[in-house]
């Protein structure tokens, strides 16, 4: 197994990989944020991809998802790990709290969410947009790797907004009526291309601020950093402790995610989008 790892500069000078190596791919989705790094860890493969790249370059909406996520597929993962740093929506879940969510909502407007089209229409299966097998293991890892009393959280709801911005009040206070957790700007539509690559992917999420919903509350970068800061190293924990004890008879549905999802025949798919789409797709249109 190969397993990805997707989130900051930070993450990858912490994981203690062996054997490193650098690999710029190229992709028909455009080039991904930044080369892919392929090293070793307890024995097994991994790849890191900087969602926003070396430098935070990538805004929010104008991230490489696309090429990110076909870039991970064509090094050979099966599994991704990806890291967040998002807004609290709960007066119990304080910046500083790990949070492995399982639902999101997608309130992001200018986005590509598919890898398809263009001739080619598929209808993917998004009821868990994250792994249910890969939230275990992660909500696991957290459990097991934060023993300095930081807060983890199993479950809950990310809900995705376009930014750059952060919320309004009226948008934070609508988001907490709903009963969402979380809040972020980076989760959609990298879930969905996870899926529509057949990887199993699930998020650990690090809490930086109570949005603006609070009293007296208001989101302000430098608090952002300050907290994404002191959350690096139970992160770094979490996706370690993840990597190495990753099962072998790890079990996914989402390796099988696009059986029965291509409404188009095989036959009426131009050629070119054949040709695109053959690392995700290849299998089913033989």
């Amino acid at each position: 197994m190969t397993i990805g790892v997707i989130g900051g500069s930070g993450i990858y000078e912490a994981l203690p990989l062996e054997n490193t190596r650098k690999e710029e791919v190229s992709t028909p989705y455009g080039e991904p944020s930044d080369a892919v790094t392929l090293g070793e860890l307890a024995g097994k493969e991994v790849a890191f991809l900087p969602r926003h790249g070396e430098d935070h370059q990538h805004a929010p909406t104008d991230a490489s998802y696309r090429a990110n996520i076909y870039a991970l597929k064509s090094v050979g993962v099966d599994r991704v790990i990806a890291t967040n740093a998002v807004g609290s929506l709960r007066e119990d879940l304080p910046p500083r709290t790990l949070v492995v969510p399982d639902q999101i909502f997608d309130r992001t407007k200018h986005r590509s969410p598919s890898f398809f089209g263009d001739g080619m229409v598929v209808h993917m299966g998004f009821a868990d947009p994250y792994c249910p097998a890969m939230v275990d293991h992660l909500s696991n890892a957290a459990a097991e790797a934060t023993d300095d009393g930081t807060k983890t959280e199993e479950g809950g709801t990310y809900v995705c907004i376009e930014g750059p911005q952060y919320s309004t009040r009226a948008e934070s206070e609508f988001y907490r009526d709903q009963g969402w957790d979380i809040v972020g700007m980076t989760a959609i539509p990298e879930a969905k291309l996870a899926r529509e690559a057949e990887l199993s992917y699930a998020t650990v999420a690090g809490v930086t601020d109570y949005d603006v919903w609070k009293e007296d509350n208001e989101v302000t970068l430098e608090e952002v950093l300050a907290n994404a800061e002191a959350n690096q190293d139970a992160i770094n924990e979490v996706v370690e402790h993840a990597i190495r004890t990753m099962p072998e008879d790890f079990e996914s549905k989402a390796w099988s995610a696009l059986e029965g999802t291509i409404n188009t025949p095989a036959d009426a798919i131009p050629e070119e989008t054949r040709e695109r789409v053959d690392l995700l797709a290849g299998d089913y249109l033989d």
